[in-house]
């Protein structure tokens, strides 16, 4: 026999949007304190990783990693998946970018950078090195948002997929 409640549409709401602005904060908008990436960044370099666009290769489309990214990893949006990209490659936002990145990635002065069709990125020489042994049991792995592959997992209990 189920028991029906009777409760203020006032206090459903307040429960249930705090509930889910705290799983935001925890996971998608809280860099984790061990390496100061947020999810969006670490699945970022993964998907770069994967897909060999790294620092001894030529660069590629911005378009392309961040297609794949949000196809594969991360299917919030292309443009808060191109703004973490450009933000790694950004030298005066991080002290080693973890990103390489021709054209126009803004400025210090607050100019928005190109659009990702006219820019090119590839994972800097010391990403490649975080990324080395990823494949070697050095991290859990989890399937990803539709359970079509696995991508790696955080040891933080209130993150569900990152390293």
């Amino acid at each position: 026999m189920s028991k029906i409640e009777n409760l203020s549409l006032e206090d459903v709401m307040g429960e249930r949007f705090s509930r889910y602005s705290r799983s935001i904060i925890q996971e998608r908008a809280l860099p984790d304190i061990r390496d100061g990436l947020k999810p969006v960044q670490r699945r970022i370099l993964y998907a770069m990783n994967k897909d060999g666009n790294t620092y001894d290769k030529a660069f590629r489309k911005s378009a392309k990693s961040v297609g794949n990214v949000m196809g594969n990893f991360h299917p919030h949006g292309d443009s808060s998946i191109y703004e973490a990209l450009v933000r790694m490659s950004q030298d005066w936002k991080v002290r080693e970018p973890l990103i390489e990145m021709h054209g126009n990635n803004g400025s210090m002065d607050g100019d928005p950078p190109a659009a990702m069709r006219y820019t090119e990125a590839r994972l800097s020489k010391i990403s490649t090195e975080m990324l080395r042994d990823i494949d070697k049991d050095t991290v859990d792995w989890v399937l990803n948002f539709d359970d079509t592959e696995y991508e790696p997992r955080c040891c933080h209990p209130g993150f569900q997929t990152c390293w």
